[in-house]
């Protein structure tokens, strides 16, 4: 069920037939009520569709059998989207307790860019393991309005900051990725 008030949405999703579709277009329609630009809009899109389908892919159940029988329990993912403070988180829990791993891939590989691309499009990111509860939260955050440059400037606390648990991601060294091999994702993404 959604539940959704501005500067908050949370949408709870069963992991077949098509939950990333689901919450790509949920994204966009909060977003767009919450007038967010369009720019931020798309970028949050391709956020969500990556962070979704990493949740589906790694709650999946190692038992065998079609998606649609009942020896294949339903997994669900949970996504949420938060205004505030010039800025936007998106988080996706799940039910596996393994981190996000960024991994290193060839030109032609078909998948396994998923938090290489959400580490090259976030301001920041990071996961958090759930206290007495399987899974983990993995988010993103985008920035809505220009920071502010003056010199000593810090930002305020916020309170829908992950917790001082959370494995922050920021800090990390970034790689560049070939412009090629970014077009060639970007691409394939806006085709899904």
């Amino acid at each position: 069920m959604s539940q959704a008030r501005h500067g908050f949405s949370q949408l709870e999703l069963a992991d077949r037939p098509s939950p990333v579709a689901w919450a790509r277009r949920h994204t966009v329609d909060i977003l767009g009520r919450w007038q967010v630009s369009p720019d931020v809009i798309e970028t949050a899109r391709l956020l969500v569709s990556e962070l979704a389908t990493n949740a589906v892919r790694h709650s999946k159940s190692d038992t065998v059998g079609s998606l649609f029988s009942e020896a294949c329990p339903v997994q669900t993912i949970t996504l949420v989207l938060m205004v505030g403070r010039g800025r936007l988180v998106l988080s996706v829990r799940d039910s596996d307790r393994r981190p996000p791993v960024v991994k290193s891939v060839g030109e032609d590989a078909e998948s396994g860019r998923g938090i290489f691309l959400v580490e090259a499009l976030s301001e920041r990111w990071g996961y958090y393991h759930l206290p007495a509860a399987a899974g983990k939260i993995v988010w993103s955050e985008l920035t809505l309005v220009a920071p502010d440059l003056r010199v000593g400037a810090e930002r305020p606390p916020n309170p829908s900051d992950p917790p001082a648990s959370c494995h922050l991601v920021e800090d990390q060294k970034r790689g560049q990725a070939p412009p090629l091999l970014m077009a060639r994702t970007l691409v394939g993404l806006r085709e899904l």
